[in-house]
C-alpha cells in the first residue's frame, strides 16, 4: 500500500514563508534595491574613480600651459642720459644732454613655450574634454544598464515566486488525489493501473515543485549578490 505524502510548506530564510507570503510585500522597495546595486557596484566605482583622474588630468594639462603664460615686470632705479633736440625755425638744431636720477619700470606679457604647442593646445584641451565627458557617458550608462538589470531580477523572482505558489498548490491537489486514490485501491473501487497514474502525476507534481522552489531561491540569491544586500526576509 501506498504511503499518502504530506506536502510540508517550511519556512525557507529567517521566518519568511515565500509560498504562503507576498514576495512584494516582503522585498525592500524597488527604489531601494537599485540604489544599493548602484552604490555597491564595483564596475561603476571603477568608472567614477576614471573620470576623476580624467578631470585631474584635464586640471594639470591647464596648469601645465599657464605656467609657460604670464606677466612680467622690470623696475630699475638709477642715472641716466637723456638726449633732446632743440630746434627753432630757421636755426640749426642743437642736441642737449642731461643727466637725472629716476626710477624705470615696464610690465609686459610673455609665452615661453613652442609655437606649435601653443596651436596645439586648443586642441589638445578639447582632447582632455571630450575624454572627460566619454567618461561620464560611460559612468551613466553604466548606472542605467545596473537599473535595468535590478528591474529585471526583481520581477524574475516575483515570477518564480508566483510559479511556485501556482506548483505548490499542484502538488497539493495531487497528494489529496493521491489519497484517495489509495482508499478507492483499498476499497476495490480502482485497479492498480489507476492508482499508480495517479501516483506518477502527484511524483512529477512534486518534481516540478521541487525544480520552482529551486530556480526561485536561485533568482532570490542574484538579487541579493547584485543588490550587494542581504535581504533577510522577516515573516508574519
Amino acid at each position: 500500500m501506498l504511503n499518502s505524502h504530506t506536502i510540508v510548506l517550511a519556512q525557507e530564510r529567517n521566518g519568511a514563508n515565500f509560498i504562503q507570503d507576498d514576495i512584494e510585500k516582503l522585498l525592500p522597495p524597488l527604489q531601494a534595491l537599485i540604489d544599493s546595486a548602484i552604490a555597491k557596484n564595483p564596475t561603476l566605482k571603477s568608472r567614477e574613480m576614471e573620470v576623476k583622474i580624467l578631470e585631474h588630468k584635464l586640471r594639470s594639462e591647464r596648469v601645465k600651459w599657464s605656467e609657460n603664460v604670464g606677466f612680467q615686470t622690470d623696475v630699475r632705479y638709477g642715472t641716466f642720459n637723456n638726449f633732446s633736440t632743440n630746434t627753432a625755425e630757421g636755426q640749426t638744431p642743437n642736441l642737449l644732454a642731461t643727466q637725472t636720477s629716476q626710477m624705470n619700470y615696464g610690465v609686459g606679457a610673455y609665452i615661453k613655450m613652442p609655437l606649435f604647442d601653443f596651436l596645439d593646445y586648443k586642441h589638445m584641451i578639447g582632447a582632455a574634454k571630450a575624454e572627460v565627458d566619454k567618461a561620464l557617458h560611460l559612468t551613466e550608462e553604466q548606472r542605467d544598464v545596473i537599473r535595468q538589470v535590478v528591474i529585471r531580477q526583481y520581477q524574475e523572482v516575483v515570477l518564480k515566486q508566483r510559479l511556485l505558489r501556482i506548483s505548490s498548490k499542484f502538488v497539493e491537489t495531487t497528494r489529496i488525489n493521491t489519497a484517495m486514490a489509495e482508499k478507492e485501491f483499498q476499497s476495490g473501487m480502482i485497479k492498480v493501473s489507476e492508482l499508480a497514474s495517479v501516483t506518477d502525476n502527484h511524483s512529477n507534481a512534486e518534481a516540478e515543485y521541487e525544480t520552482a522552489k529551486t530556480e526561485f531561491m536561485t533568482a532570490y540569491m542574484i538579487l541579493e549578490e547584485i543588490t550587494k544586500t542581504r535581504l533577510n526576509l522577516t515573516g508574519k
